[in-house]
């Protein structure tokens, strides 16, 4: 071999190597770039996934504090309840008492003749005295009438009239007695309104 073909053979050799050499820091070039990227990838899906963690625990926390809200709301009402049902619950019987308190105006009414009527009379008039404390016990009040000006939630106005001495839209005259619970009206007052 001629010093010519050695020199060429030489200069392919390094020439191939240099190629070679190129070769491989493109691939090492390529090899950080994709390392790069999946590592600029991992880091945006961490980010997407930490960003998807705090949405979720943001909703997680807003539902939380709604069926609190929900809770607290049912609790609430259920005590008012309650206690609603402990203050009104004789209202059921005392609605059912009140047509026979009225017999027993109605019958005491009636002036009595004779010794005999007379003593039946003051037993009577005990009894509905009795009626009348327990059921004061119980938070019943007699809704007054006579001379209080119209108040369509307490009365109910049969008759509307015009007497002097009674200002305009003044209870005149009472027809049936009226009854509140403690604060709710068990059975308005009939009455006669001036004019």
């Amino acid at each position: 071999m001629s010093k010519e073909q050695e020199d060429q053979n030489k200069h392919a050799d390094q020439q191939e190597q240099a190629e070679q050499k190129e070769q491989d820091q493109e691939q090492e070039m390529a090899d950080v770039m994709e390392g790069q990227i999946l590592e600029d990838q991992e880091a945006a899906d961490e980010e997407s996934v930490e960003a998807a963690h705090k949405a979720e625990i943001a909703d997680l926390n807003n539902r939380l504090l709604r069926v609190q809200a929900d809770y607290d709301n049912f609790r609430r009402r259920s005590r008012d309840e309650k206690e609603s049902a402990a203050k009104y619950r004789a209202q059921g019987f005392v609605e059912e008492l009140l047509p026979a308190l009225d017999n027993f105006e109605r019958a005491l009414s009636v002036k009595p003749e004779g010794e005999e009527a007379k003593s039946l009379a003051q037993g009577l008039n005990m009894v509905y005295n009795q009626l009348q404390e327990a059921l004061k016990k119980e938070g019943v009040t007699v809704i007054e009438t006579v001379g209080e000006a119209f108040d369509p939630h307490l009365h109910q106005a049969v008759m509307q009239v015009e007497e002097e001495g009674f200002e305009s839209n003044q209870v005149v005259e009472e027809l049936q007695k009226g009854y509140k619970l403690k604060d709710r009206v068990l059975r308005p007052s009939m009455v006669k309104v001036n004019a």
